[in-house]
């Protein structure tokens, strides 16, 4: 029986354009990492000194409905622009060096745009080629169910390819979307914030701790690769923050900060490094609010962002744990390799060597949290004793307490206190016990949530004279008799009311009594 010649059918074009991402935001991630590849190929060619002389801008209309993404690296020789740009699936780039290398990824805009345009220009060259591809024609052609085309006419159909005269010196690459109706990706607010933990850029001045990571990279003898990348002329930053927020962009409020920064190693059972981290010291009050666009352990291939912000969160003993911290996990073996959707890694043996050893650091991560809040509610039980004896005081002082039961009920509620405070205090010597010397962030957390002045449970005392000052005696209208009465009220009202309440309106009968 004779071979049957091989077709591939027009649907898999849609599987690997228009069905490959779930997000759409993603396709600026694929069109960035291309373009960061061709930076690096130009330092490597010599055609920029460092990184830094290459710029990737990101252009978003939303009034004309057009984005535009470009790089001012090597672009794409007049003679290679079809074969590069209308193959699919045929990139000639190292998968285990270049950031991109299926030669899928820059077709993903043809999911949200009438018009996909590549245009760019190759230094020595005096012309600048275009690649049109017709993505409403692409659409109609899979949509119609009636036709069975082969998957290689149709890009043939659908793409067009012309030349223009260019300056020789010029080198570019661009991509245009045109005719984008996603309204997610014509956000520009929305773009820059997603790109800030998403990109391969630098991180914000504003956080300290950034030397720290820098340092434990050049002790690894890696390279964390940042690019200019800019949206709209506003450079992309990392979003990492020396304080904790909850809240919502209009109305936030610090609720915690960032103490210091523990790196750590990820190596394989033969002492290969396959992934190295870092992640944040707080007090851990909470999981992270939504406001904090940094928050989680991010998972990171060339400095580009793997998958969301949860894409480790499976490795947590409790899913809601990476959400606890900020952080970073760099994958270092080149073994690690992101699959088609750059989601997570393909599997392999790096990979569960990989999830191993990082769910053996993650535990840790786990009790650390837990650990904060054992030594946190502790610490809370010595404050409420320390807070309780001020009111005490400041009541019997100036007029605070209806009457004499009012007084006792107090004296009764700071032993209560004391003993409480008392075991916690117990608690906090022990937890302090146990940290070994080299749990550097349980220490760190430790002193931070405990006071380094904690007085001494058993020798705090109410100062009571004996002359306690009631809230009517400052009512000198009436009689000692009335007064009585008067304290008996407020009884009642101390009774049924909350203390806020109560206090409120006391203090609106004392008024109008006086």
């Amino acid at each position: 029986m004779a071979n049957i010649k091989t077709q591939i059918g027009k649907d898999v074009i849609e599987s690997l354009t228009l069905g490959m991402y779930e997000d759409s935001r993603f396709i600026f991630r694929e069109y960035i990492q291309n373009s960061a590849d061709q930076i690096d190929k130009a330092v490597e060619d010599g055609l920029f000194d460092t990184l830094r002389d290459g710029k990737i801008e990101i252009e978003i209309q939303p009034n004309t409905e057009k984005i535009s993404i470009t790089d001012n690296a090597t672009g794409i020789s007049k003679n290679n622009v079809q074969s590069i740009l209308k193959n699919i699936a045929k990139s000639t780039k190292d998968r285990t060096k270049n950031k991109g290398f299926r030669g899928i990824g820059r077709l993903g805009g043809l999911a949200y745009a009438d018009r996909l345009i590549f245009e760019t220009s190759f230094k020595g060259e005096d012309v600048k080629t275009y690649l049109i591809w017709n993505a409403q024609e692409l659409k109609s052609i899979i949509n119609n169910r009636s036709t069975k085309e082969d998957a290689s006419k149709v890009i043939d159909q659908v793409t067009t390819f012309k030349e223009e005269k260019e300056d020789k010196e010029t080198h570019y690459f661009k991509v245009t979307l045109e005719g984008v109706k996603n309204k997610t990706l014509l956000d520009k607010d929305d773009i820059y914030d997603y790109l800030t933990m998403v990109a391969p850029v630098p991180y914000k001045k504003g956080f300290f701790f950034k030397d720290k990571v820098y340092t434990k990279a050049k002790e690894l003898d890696f390279n964390i690769d940042e690019y200019l990348i800019y949206v709209n002329r506003n450079q992309v930053l990392k979003s990492y923050t020396m304080s904790i927020y909850s809240g919502d962009t209009q109305n936030r409020k610090k609720i915690d900060e960032i103490h210091d920064i523990e790196t750590y190693e990820i190596r394989n059972s033969s002492n290969q490094l396959l992934a190295w981290g870092w992640y944040a010291i707080s007090n851990f009050t909470k999981v992270l609010p939504a406001i904090n666009t940094a928050r989680c352990l991010r998972l990171r291939k060339g400095n580009i962002q793997i998958g969301l912000e949860d894409a480790l969160s499976k490795l947590f003993k409790e899913s809601r744990g990476t959400k606890y911290f900020f952080g970073e996990v760099y994958a270092v073996s080149p073994e690690l390799i992101p699959n088609s959707r750059r989601d997570y890694f393909t599997e392999n043996k790096a990979l569960k060597e990989f999830e191993k050893h990082l769910k053996f650091k993650f535990f840790e991560l786990h009790n650390l949290y837990h650990f904060s809040s054992k030594v946190r509610n502790s610490q809370k039980k010595i404050d409420d004793l320390v807070d309780f004896t001020k009111v005490f005081e400041q009541k019997s002082k100036n007029g605070g307490f209806t009457d004499e039961k009012e007084k006792a009920d107090f004296i009764e509620k700071f032993e209560q206190k004391k003993e409480k405070a008392a075991t916690a205090e117990a608690e906090l010597k022990k937890e302090k016990e146990k940290i070994s010397s080299a749990d550097t962030s349980k220490s760190k957390v430790f002193d931070n949530v405990v006071k380094a002045k904690n007085k001494d449970v058993s020798k705090v005392k109410i100062k009571d004279t004996g002359k306690t000052k009631f809230i009517t005696d400052d009512i000198t209208t009436l009689s000692r008799k009335d007064r009585k009465l008067v304290s008996k009220i407020f009884g009642v009202v101390d009774t049924v009311l909350t203390p806020d309440l109560a206090s409120l309106l006391k203090e609106k009968i004392k008024e109008e009594l006086q």
